[in-house]
C-alpha cells in the first residue's frame, strides 16, 4: 500500500508543524487563505449595497468564481514549471491593481458588465497559495505519516477558513464603508502570499525538470481525471445544500438561521476529519473516492427528513462529518496520480473542478427549491452524489501512480 494512502497519528501532525523550514511558509500560508471564502462574498454584499441590485451583485460574485477556477489551473502550472515565487508576486500585485480598479467601479456605480470584468479579473489574480503550499509540504518531508498529516492539516485549516470568512464578511459589510471586507481579505491575500513567496524555503524551490510537457497538464494521467470528477461530485452536493438549506430556514420563518446551519456542518467536519485521519477508511485510495462521496450523498438525503430547524441541525451534523475527509482524500490522492512535477497544477484542477461543481450544484438546486421545494433538493443532491460516487466507482483502477498505470497497460498489451 502507499503512503500516500496510509493513516496518521498525532505525532505526525507534530512532527509536520514543527519542521524549521515549515514554520515561515505556514504563517504565511494561514494570512493568503484566511479570507478565501470572504473576498467573493465581501464583493457581493458591497456591490448590493452600493447599487442596491442583486442581480448585479450576483453576477460580480459569479465573474470572480469563474476568475478563481480559470486562475487556480494556470497558477498551478506556472508554479509547477518556475517555483512559486515569481508567478505568486505577479499575482498579488495584479491583485491589488484589479482591486482598486474593481472599487473604484463599484463606488462610481459603473456599469454591470465594467464591474464583472473586474470581477473575474480579480478571482483570476487570487494567489494560490494553498496550491503551493500543499505541493511544498511534500517537497519538505517525506512519503509516510507526517506528510499525510500536512495534507489533512490543509484541509482541515481550510475548513476553518470557510467557517470564518463568511462570518468576517457579513460583519465588516456593517462597517462604515461597505467596502471594508473586500479590502482586508485583499491585503490579507496579498501580505500572507508575498510572505510566502519570499520565505526561504520557497524560493529554494526549482522546478522538476520531468514537468509534464503534454497540453493537458496533470490532466494528461487518467487517475487525475478521476479525481477531478470525484472533486466535482463534492462540490456539487455542497452546491445544492448550500441553497437549500437557507430555503429550509425562510421556509420555517427563520431566514437568519440557514448561515448557522451551514456553519454547523462546517463545524461537525472539522471536529471527524481529524479523528478520520488517524484511520482512513477504506484504505486503497481508489475505494475511499467513491465510497465517501456515496456516503456523503445517502448523508445528505436525510436533510430531506427533519420537520423542524432543529431537526435539520441534527442532520447537518452527521452529513458534513465527512466533508473534511474527502478534501483530505483529494489531496492524498493528488500525491499517487498526478504526473511528475505537477502537483500545484493537479491541485489547481481539484480547486476548479470543486467550485465547478458548486456553481452546477447552486444553479440546479435554486430551480428546484423554487418549483419543488427544499427537500426535493436535498433529495436531487443525494442522486447526484450517488451517480457520481457509482461512476468514480466504476474508474477505480485509474487512482494509481501514472508509472503504475503504464506498466499495467504495456503487460495486458503484452498478453494479447
Amino acid at each position: 500500500m502507499s503512503h500516500s494512502e496510509g493513516r496518521t497519528s498525532l505525532a505526525d501532525y507534530r512532527s509536520a508543524l514543527t519542521t524549521r523550514a515549515a514554520r515561515w511558509p505556514a504563517i504565511a500560508s494561514v494570512l493568503a487563505r484566511l479570507p478565501i471564502a470572504m473576498i467573493g462574498i465581501s464583493a457581493l454584499l458591497y456591490v448590493q449595497r452600493e447599487t442596491g441590485s442583486f442581480a448585479a451583485a450576483g453576477l460580480v460574485s459569479a465573474g470572480s468564481l469563474v476568475g478563481v477556477s480559470v486562475g487556480a489551473v494556470i497558477q498551478g502550472r506556472l508554479i509547477d514549471r518556475f517555483g512559486p515565487t515569481r508567478p505568486l508576486l505577479v499575482v498579488a500585485v495584479t491583485l491589488a491593481l484589479s482591486m482598486t480598479a474593481l472599487v473604484t467601479s463599484i463606488e462610481s456605480h459603473a456599469p454591470t458588465a465594467v464591474m464583472v470584468a473586474l470581477g473575474a479579473v480579480t478571482g483570476l489574480s487570487e494567489p494560490m497559495v494553498g496550491s503551493a503550499s500543499r505541493a511544498l509540504w511534500a517537497r519538505l518531508l517525506p512519503p509516510g505519516g507526517p506528510r499525510n498529516a500536512a495534507f489533512s492539516y490543509e484541509a482541515i485549516s481550510m475548513e476553518v477558513f470557510f467557517i470564518l470568512g463568511p462570518g468576517l464578511a457579513g460583519l465588516l459589510v456593517l462597517a462604515p464603508w461597505a467596502g471594508t471586507g473586500l479590502v482586508l481579505g485583499v491585503a490579507l491575500q496579498f501580505t500572507g502570499a508575498v510572505l510566502f513567496a519570499l520565505s526561504p524555503a520557497v524560493r529554494a524551490w526549482r522546478a522538476s525538470p520531468s514537468s509534464s510537457g503534454s497540453l493537458l497538464g496533470a490532466l494528461a494521467s487518467p487517475g487525475m481525471r478521476t479525481l477531478a470528477l470525484a472533486a466535482l461530485g463534492f462540490g456539487m452536493v455542497i452546491g445544492f445544500v448550500e441553497v437549500a438549506v437557507p430555503a429550509s430556514a425562510t421556509e420555517a420563518g427563520s431566514p437568519s438561521f440557514g448561515g448557522l446551519l451551514l456553519s454547523a456542518w462546517s463545524l461537525s467536519s472539522v471536529a471527524f476529519g481529524v479523528a478520520y485521519s488517524l484511520r482512513p477508511w477504506p484504505r486503497r485510495m481508489g475505494l475511499r473516492l467513491p465510497a465517501l462521496l456515496g456516503a456523503f450523498g445517502a448523508l445528505v438525503a436525510l436533510l430531506a427528513w427533519p420537520s423542524s430547524l432543529w431537526g435539520l441541525a441534527l442532520m447537518m451534523l452527521l452529513a458534513g462529518a465527512l466533508i473534511t475527509p474527502q478534501s483530505t482524500a483529494h489531496s492524498s490522492a493528488i500525491e499517487l496520480v498526478a504526473p511528475s512535477g505537477t502537483a500545484a497544477e493537479a491541485f489547481g484542477w481539484v480547486l476548479t473542478a470543486v467550485t465547478l461543481g458548486l456553481a452546477a450544484g447552486q444553479s440546479v438546486s435554486g430551480h428546484i427549491v423554487e418549483h419543488a421545494g427544499p427537500s426535493a433538493a436535498f433529495l436531487a443532491a443525494s442522486v447526484a452524489g450517488l451517480v457520481l460516487a457509482v461512476v468514480v466507482w466504476l474508474l477505480r483502477g485509474t487512482v494509481r501512480a501514472p508509472r503504475q498505470a503504464s506498466a499495467v497497460a504495456e503487460l495486458v498489451g503484452a498478453g494479447r
